[in-house]
């Protein structure tokens, strides 16, 4: 049945359902409908969005209905355990899944619930034992030689296969740009619910569901999400909130083979892979960070963040107000739509210090401020400030840190 159709014994070919319509899908040369001489309204699927105006203008006469198909969902008791996805490139796990790790067994402690961990690719067997080591209970892997690193459409249709089988309550994944990719397609696979970007993971005691808690609106509100009727219950983690797991002496967890469920044929072609240049090292690794915002004026002032950067041997960041003049690449923001970076010091130089950077980088063990403003936010959070004017104050640090002092 079509999800919406017109009674032709009803429609008095008035129109009105015609003028509603903002998207053109309705036309009117049908038949002959309860007014002689007066063509019906015909409705073109390939057009509506099933948005509703066309009924509400046909109140009176009732003679356009839409059926919307509810789907309940599946059965959740059949659902039990915590999965994450270790997620691996390039010949290494990512930096994320140590933290993916630990968030599980923060979970499991409520739960009571083994933790798993989904493993696929081309030669991960070398994977497992630090999987092992951070307290995973079983890892469910596919090593085969025909799945590539970046053959996405593969490796989303076997997560969503090892998913369906072994059915997890819950499923994590790192919220970086494979993970922020990979997932979706996975969710929209197995018809389940998916949290993006979350900064907090916690089980509701009376519902006993994950309660999924991110960030909306620019960082303005924190929104907490359930995933009430589908399983299993998805969420993405923000690289550097959650706390790594502790590696375990012994690990007693296992390998899990799943050599049965076939490898399909990707439809992607790689090209090549081209590594970002950078002077200074990777930002969200980086134990250092320099950050500049718009206090230092200028873009090409960005050349004394860097020679601070390079004198500490950090990573270069930036507010959302450098990034969004132009100032210096989008890769480089630190911030709620931005990256969250958890360094042992960041120097924030020219930065005012608004919720959204500040929700970006609060969680750095030594937060050191640099402002000609004595009210300027930034201060509210850094354990050092130096009210002065950084273009004196960044060149006396580096010929400090240079001589060695």
């Amino acid at each position: 049945m079509d999800p919406i159709r017109v009674i032709v014994q009803s429609c008095v070919g008035c129109n009105l359902c015609f003028k509603a319509c903002s998207y053109g899908a309705i036309t009117m040369d049908g038949p002959v409908g309860a007014r002689e001489g007066k063509p019906t309204a015909v409705i073109d699927l390939q057009k509506c969005t099933l948005c509703g105006a066309c009924v509400e203008a046909c109140k009176r006469y009732k003679a356009i209905v839409i059926t919307r198909t509810t789907f309940k969902g599946q059965d959740v008791k059949a659902y039990s355990g915590i999965c994450v996805y270790a997620e691996h490139r390039l010949g290494k796990l990512a930096s994320v899944v140590p933290e993916i790790v630990g968030a599980a067994r923060e979970l499991q402690k409520e739960l009571s619930a083994p933790v798993t961990a989904i493993l696929v690719g081309n030669g991960v067997r070398t994977y497992t034992q630090e999987l092992l080591e951070l307290g995973v209970d079983e890892i469910w892997m596919i090593d085969n030689p025909d799945i590539g690193d970046f053959d996405e459409d593969v490796h989303a249709e076997l997560v969503a296969q090892i998913l369906m089988e072994k059915k997890p309550e819950i499923f994590l994944g790192g919220g970086t740009v494979v993970g922020r990719s990979l997932l979706p397609r996975v969710a929209a696979k197995i018809l389940t619910g998916l949290t993006a970007d979350c900064t907090e993971l916690s089980i509701d005691p009376s519902t006993m569901l994950l309660r999924q808690t991110r960030p909306a609106f620019g960082g303005n509100i924190m929104a907490t999400i359930l995933t009430q009727n589908h399983r299993p219950q998805m969420a993405t983690v923000r690289h550097k909130v959650m706390k790594p797991a502790a590696k375990v002496e012994n690990p007693q967890g296992k390998v899990v083979e799943l050599s049965h469920i076939p490898v399909p044929k990707t439809r992607l072609e790689f090209l090549e892979f081209v590594e970002e240049k950078t002077s200074t090292v990777n930002l969200v690794e980086a134990d250092v960070i320099v950050s500049g915002g718009r206090g230092i004026k200028d873009p090409k002032n960005f050349a004394l963040i860097e020679k601070l950067a390079l004198a500490t041997g950090g990573a270069v960041g930036a507010s959302r107000a450098a990034v969004d003049a132009g100032w210096i690449q989008y890769s480089h923001q630190v911030g709620q739509t931005g990256k969250t970076v958890k360094p042992k010091v960041y120097i924030a130089c020219g930065i005012s210090g608004a919720i959204q950077h500040l929700a970006g980088m609060k969680g750095s063990d030594m937060i050191v401020a640099i402002n000609s403003d004595p009210n300027a936010p930034i201060f509210d959070v850094a354990h050092y400030g130096i009210v002065g004017d950084l273009f004196q104050v960044i060149p006396e640090l580096v010929k400090r840190l240079e001589n060695g002092a």
